[in-house]
């Protein structure tokens, strides 16, 4: 039976009582018997949970009483085990570690294409206004190893910080194009976004939801292997089932 609800979430907001926050929260997620992990920072909130599903939706509806909350809209998939070991809430100076402070989401988001969109863009070759497309894979090399778009751009990154980097020696293959950053769940790609927007990248779109949402929300047509969760399922097919270690290339497994 797969009868765990697996939770995926984040969301850009002042946080400015992140550590107040820290103690409710783990209180919340303890008592609730729920385990994962939360991550709490003054620029917002990155989470990933799992449980029984009446406890997993009970803890986000409490979430959603805060107004600056009210919004969230976690990634599910199913499990017939709970693959955390334990619960933990940390405070971090980042939900997400770029190194690069000018980035500040909260402030605005860069602009979102829907999976259903993407999956047209890449279907046709080309995006609403003719303008070629091109996905960049915003996540670690060993994560893309696992699966990745077809004919994505993979610039070998061994952690996000590198990223901006990255970015500086490759901006100029970017130019004329339209270009869509993704990752697992969202927040990367739309740190990555934001960034390149500000380096003067006219055509840049995070994918909503990461390739999660792509997967739950298409036939995860023109994506080839599964995704990496750093959870103890390691890679999800599109379908959201677990790969089996057997199927894994050796750097996912």
């Amino acid at each position: 039976m797969t009868d765990i609800l697996n939770i995926s979430c984040y969301k850009f907001v002042a946080l400015p009582d992140a550590q107040a926050l820290r103690d409710t929260l783990l209180a919340r997620a303890l008592a609730a018997d729920l385990k994962g992990t939360i991550l709490l920072a003054e620029e917002g909130i990155n989470f990933f949970l799992a449980g029984p599903a009446a406890q997993v939706h009970g803890f986000v509806d409490a979430l959603r009483a805060d107004e600056r909350f009210a919004d969230l809209a976690p990634k599910e998939s199913w499990s017939s085990d709970v693959p955390f070991r334990k619960m933990l809430v940390k405070v971090k100076r980042e939900i997400i570690r770029m190194d690069h402070p000018a980035i500040k989401p909260a402030h605005g988001r860069a602009p979102s294409v829907s999976p259903a969109r993407l999956r047209q863009w890449l279907e046709q070759g080309h995006d609403d206004a003719g303008r070629p497309v091109v996905t960049l894979d915003t996540r670690n090399d060993f994560e893309v190893d696992a699966g990745a778009f077809e004919s994505a751009i993979d610039w070998r990154i061994a952690k996000f910080t590198e990223f901006p980097a990255a970015l500086q020696s490759h901006q100029a293959e970017l130019e004329g194009k339209t270009v869509v950053s993704y990752c697992t769940g969202g927040i990367r790609c739309e740190k990555a976004a934001i960034l390149m927007r500000e380096q003067g990248l006219e055509h840049v779109y995070q994918l909503e939801g990461g390739i999660l949402k792509y997967f739950e929300e298409t036939d995860g047509a023109h994506y080839r292997g599964g995704c990496f969760v750093f959870d103890e399922r390691r890679v999800l097919d599109p379908a959201l089932d677990t790969v089996p270690t057997s199927e894994l290339p050796p750097s996912a497994g």
